[in-house]
């Protein structure tokens, strides 16, 4: 039998400090402390409960950040 795929560790970051930065600058930045997947959503929008691994969500509203989650 294959042995299973291991899920990569996610970054050890505080989703809470993205919160109030500019939508763009936070992107760059979640990028380089080691985010493979960074998406912007403006609020409300509808998304699947599918959790990905590396994955950093902001919700963006005017262009600044009012929420931010992993998955």
């Amino acid at each position: 039998m294959a042995p299973l795929p291991s899920t990569p560790e996610p970054p050890r970051d505080v989703p809470d400090s993205y919160v109030g930065l500019d939508a763009d600058d936070a992107g760059r930045l979640a990028r380089t402390r080691g985010w493979r997947v960074v998406r912007a959503l403006p609020p409300g929008t509808v998304v699947t409960m599918e959790y990905l691994a590396g994955r950093l969500n902001f919700e963006v509203e005017d262009g600044t950040v009012t929420r931010c989650w992993t998955g």
